[in-house]
């Protein structure tokens, strides 16, 4: 087991993506804390986890809360005196091109998307230069390093996560602590949602997909997942400050 003993912080575990890199975490032997705003999907992952064998805790949280982040987060540290890996995943999509999109929706993710990401990163930094070591992991997106139609917040968003991962990197490798970023492609997961209805329905983004992604077809999570492992674990030990882009080749026509 690649991970095993080690603890780790997943925010949006409670499904989609963030649920098959809590399950894979813990497969190989982590000890994960299943942070999302949903209790009930978050004690889903949860419940997955221990039947196939593995140990999780669930942590019912809005990242966006910078008090209840920074009190999850010392709790954790406090019951298990570590933390090894934080996946910063929990996001949102919100639709919309400069004129359309509400600036509410901006906002919120701004704060979901980046701030929430930068806020969980401050608070567990202290424990792993304390450690010594260390890895975080931020979700970004395909729309981090391309062109995604009328999708400003989204697109602004994953782009700055992408920044911003880069100057953690630099900033703190001398702490032995590691900081990347993964830019998932087409992922058939209800986060797609707001995508789906303005493109029309899903006739419309099946035919998207298969035009636009040399691959011509979504990734499942699981797909996802393995990616997901090799960055937070010594596989990818000599890596700091990348970009893992997996996305079935759209970004390559």
């Amino acid at each position: 087991m690649i991970l095993k003993d080690r603890v780790a912080i997943i925010t949006g575990a409670g499904s989609g993506i963030g649920r098959a890199g809590a399950l894979i975490m813990a497969r190989e032997g982590a000890h994960v804390v299943v942070a999302d705003i949903d209790g009930a999907n978050a004690n889903e992952t949860v419940d997955e986890v221990t039947e196939a064998g593995g140990s999780a805790e669930s942590l019912v949280i809005d990242v966006t809360d910078d008090q209840a982040l920074q009190t999850g987060i010392e709790a954790v540290a406090s019951r298990h005196g570590r933390i090894d890996i934080l996946h910063n995943h929990a996001g949102a999509q919100v639709a919309g091109d400069l004129e359309q999109v509400a600036v509410s929706g901006f906002d919120k993710s701004w704060g979901l998307n980046v701030r929430a990401h930068f806020m969980a990163s401050r608070f567990v930094m202290p424990f792993m230069k304390k450690a010594g070591k260390g890895v975080i992991l931020n979700t970004s997106s395909s729309s981090g390093v391309l062109y995604d139609r009328e999708m400003i917040a989204y697109t602004t968003t994953k782009h700055a996560v992408i920044a911003m991962t880069r100057q953690m990197a630099g900033d703190f490798a001398r702490f032995g602590i590691r900081v990347n970023a993964l830019c998932p492609g087409w992922v058939d997961t209800p986060f797609n949602e707001p995508f789906i209805a303005q493109m029309g329905g899903r006739e419309s983004i099946e035919s998207y997909i298969s035009s636009k992604v040399p691959l011509g077809r979504w990734a499942n999570v699981s797909e996802i997942a393995e990616p997901i492992l090799f960055l937070v674990s010594d596989r990818s030990s000599y890596m700091t400050g990348q970009i893992l882009v997996v996305d079935g080749g759209e970004t390559v026509v």
